[in-house]
């Protein structure tokens, strides 16, 4: 994260009668008006003019050692051929959740978290014209600049729904895959989340999750600092946590595909890992 913006989000919880973030802790309402903010500036500073061999997942994304996408290998070229500058720059992710399982012509996809609309473009493809791809974010500035990206793009099987994970505008059983990447971590409430996920998963339904995950806790004083909070890490939760809260939900088959090693300098840095995670709603 650039000094300017964790500066401006010192400001914004500091003018609501909150102490120093890095070292308090917060509510749930705080650490969404974190999120809020700082993917909020990520989609205004979003360029059309992007070159996609050379930008995509910043400085400051999930990915954390501010490598472009390609360079991390979270995609294949060919799945990023075509897409708007905007969407690649907007990217934040830790993985490609639409990688995990096959999506199927004439399903439907949601993405949890969906940012400028990446994942979103690239599981249209594979649902086709007969299938249908729902965006879910909770920043107001990044489902404007998803719609637009898919205004871009042409495509009439992709719409964005401001909403948050724990509460969207979806039907009971009518999903067939969910995805996300790299924004679980992010909620407060990841109980909430997952419920959510096997409320509007079909029975059969699938889940394909990118996400941070730790081997062991982190320090306290890691947790609570809030550059980390919106770099993905604060809100890790140990694997067997995390998984524990997908089974509490109802979810069943649950499965670490792979995973890899942060790539941060800190001390306690071996704790984090980015993880490809599968999960079913029984039939």
């Amino acid at each position: 994260m650039t000094v300017r913006l964790l500066h401006s989000l010192r400001r914004a919880f500091l003018s609501k009668g909150g102490t120093d973030m890095a070292t308090t802790s917060y509510t749930d309402s705080d650490v969404k008006e974190l999120v809020r903010e700082r993917y909020g500036r990520l989609a205004q500073s979003a360029d059309i003019t992007t070159d996609i061999t050379n930008e995509g997942c910043g400085e400051s994304s999930c990915c954390g050692d501010g490598e472009p996408a390609t360079k991390n290998q979270l995609y294949e070229i060919d799945q990023l051929e075509g897409l708007p500058g905007e969407a690649l720059l907007a990217s934040a992710g830790c993985g490609n959740p639409t990688a995990i399982g096959d999506l199927g012509a004439g399903e439907t996809v949601v993405d949890f978290g969906s940012g400028g609309g990446i994942d979103c473009f690239i599981a249209a493809k594979a649902v086709g014209d007969s299938g249908r791809v729902v965006g879910i974010d909770m920043t107001p500035d990044m489902i404007n600049l998803a719609r637009k990206n898919a205004q871009t793009l042409g495509l009439d099987n992709v719409e964005f729904h401001l909403a948050e994970m724990e509460s969207t505008p979806l039907e009971d059983d009518s999903v067939d895959v969910i995805i996300s990447n790299c924004v679980i971590n992010l909620a407060p409430d990841k109980d909430a989340v997952f419920r959510e996920a096997y409320r509007i998963l079909k029975p059969g339904g699938r889940m394909f999750i990118s996400d941070m995950v730790l081997t062991a806790p982190l320090p306290a004083h890691a947790t609570a600092d809030a550059e980390n909070w919106v770099q993905c890490l604060s809100g890790a939760e140990p694997q067997d946590i995390y998984m524990g809260r997908m089974s509490s939900a109802g979810l069943s088959d649950i499965n670490i595909m792979d995973s890899k090693p942060w790539k941060g300098e800190e001390e306690w840095a071996s704790r984090v890992h980015s993880a490809n995670i599968k999960a079913y709603k029984p039939a």
